[in-house]
Order: C-alpha cells, then structure tokens, then sequence
C-alpha cells in the first residue's frame, strides 16, 4: 500500500507537468480498456500456470466492481469536475477513506481498533490542514456529484475486498474493474457525442494517454495486491499519503513554496500512517 501511495503521489506530480489536453473522459476510458486487457492475459497465465479456475466467484460482483467502480464513479467524477474545481475534486476524492472505514466495519466485519480510529482522524485532520485553501471556496453542485462518485468508489473497494476474501484472485479483480468500466466508459463517449474526439488524438495527446495508462497500472496493480493481504480500513487510510509525496516532489522539482499548514498537515498524516502501519489486520470476533 505505500507503493501504491508513492504512485498515487507521483502520478499527481507528473499530472502537473504534462500540459496535453486530452478530454478525460476518452483518456480514461481508453487507458481503462487497454489496463483491462493486460490484467485479462495476467489473470489467465496465473489461472493456468496454478491450474485453477479464471473465475471462482459469480459474474455478478465482479460486474458490479466493473460497472460502479470502473464506469459509473468515473463518469460522476468528471460531470461534478466541470461544476467545480480540479482541488476541490481532488479533495473530496481524499475522503474515500471515511466511507470505506464504515463499509468495511459493517459489511466486512473488519476489527477496527481505537488506536487505528484515532490514527484515521489524524490522518485526515492532516489532509484538511495541508489542503485547506480549497475548502475557502461555497460549495457547488459538482462537489456533490463527485462525492457521489467518492462514495461508489468505498462501495466498489467493499466489494472487491468482499470477492477476495471468497477467495477470488486480485488479478481477475483487477481486470473486471477495469474491462467492463472501459465499456461502460466507451458506451457513454459515443452516447454523448464524443466519439470523434477519439479519431483525433495528436501524438502529444496520446505519448500522455500512454504515460498516465502506465502509472494507472501500477497504481491499480499495487493496490488491489495489497488488499488482497490487508483490511479495507487499513489499505485506504494509507493512501492519504499520497498528497504529502506530492507536496515533497512539487517543492523539489517544481521550486513550489511551502506553508506551516503544509508541513503541520503532512506531519500529521505521517504519525497516523505510522500507528496504522501497526495495526495487524483482523476481523472482529462474533460476541458469544
């Protein structure tokens, strides 16, 4: 999850770097399908090197996972990013953690401990010092919209722990989130008219589909492995991470300046991924 983290922050760095203008909805949807490809070919040499079955769960989660995660998060997120800003979306996004600590208590019985609850609340007291100009702004109609879209990705991240814990591989996972979203993804690009838009990709635009396709396979490689491993509630938390290494990179490479804020906000959230690097992880154990 810390390699997921250090990827998270990297592919938000290089985000500011690149300037190619690519409509993101035909980014994501295409980087999606080809991501879904790839983790198709590895889920079935795994399958059959280990000679077990390419799918030990029904199609119906994994559709779910696909369509919810994959397709209709993605499509909220970027409708309530026209009505708001790139910060504040981004900020929202942060809050996934919250929505997945609950999902996971409720649905996957996970033990959360108090020391676990309290490293949470540091780590996003953390983010809201580090991040808190964008929250000076009134509150917009896209805010809710890609809260929305935050709030499916905790149900979709439940669901994928859910399929694992039954014993599903993380590469068929991995390959059901991001095939079966491109198609939900393509579906909406020719519905809304944007199909052209495809057939007119310059060599800038796609050199950076090509980049961000590649930090968004690690990124979705490095997470969904992990969780095979480690509860919900802990491999979201440690993704808050991931601003701080922004922060670090943008006033190492970029010459950005630095605030108290910044700095007492990342503190923060270090000392919270500290404790909850910590916390082993348990269910709850069923009361007698």
């Amino acid at each position: 999850m810390l390699a997921t983290a250090l990827i998270s922050g990297f592919n938000i760095f290089i985000n500011k770097v690149f300037v190619a203008k690519v409509d993101p909805l035909i980014l994501t949807a295409v980087r999606a399908l080809f991501i879904g490809l790839i983790f198709l070919a590895i889920s079935y040499g795994v399958s059959k090197k280990k000679k077990e079955s390419f799918k030990k769960v029904s199609w119906a989660p994994l559709l779910f996972i696909g369509v919810v995660g994959g397709g209709l998060a993605f499509w909220l997120f970027f409708e309530g990013l026209k009505l708001t800003t790139a910060g504040r979306a981004a900020f929202i996004h942060k809050t996934l953690p919250l929505y997945a600590i609950i999902l996971a208590f409720v649905f996957l019985k996970e033990k959360i401990t108090k020391q676990q609850i309290v490293a949470s609340a540091l780590m996003i007291a953390g983010l809201v010092f580090l991040e808190s100009t964008l929250l000076l702004s009134s509150i917009r109609l896209g805010d809710f919209l890609v809260l929305g879209a935050t709030v499916l990705w905790a149900c979709e991240n439940m669901f994928s722990k859910r399929v694992m814990n039954l014993k599903e591989t993380n590469w068929v996972v991995s390959f059901s989130r991001m095939f079966f979203g491109s198609l939900v993804l393509f579906a909406l690009i020719f519905i809304l008219g944007r199909a052209s838009l495809l057939w007119n990709l310059d060599a800038n635009q796609i050199l950076y589909i090509a980049i961000s396709a590649f930090l968004l396979l690690l990124y979705v490689l490095t997470y969904y492995w992990g969780l095979r491993y480690i509860n919900l509630s802990k491999a979201s938390v440690l993704l808050l991470i991931s601003p701080v290494i922004t922060l670090v990179l943008g006033i190492t490479y970029l010459h950005e300046p630095v605030y108290y804020n910044q700095l007492l906000g990342s503190a923060l959230i270090l000392i919270g991924a500290y404790v909850v690097i910590g916390q082993k992880s348990e269910k709850r154990v069923p009361s007698v």
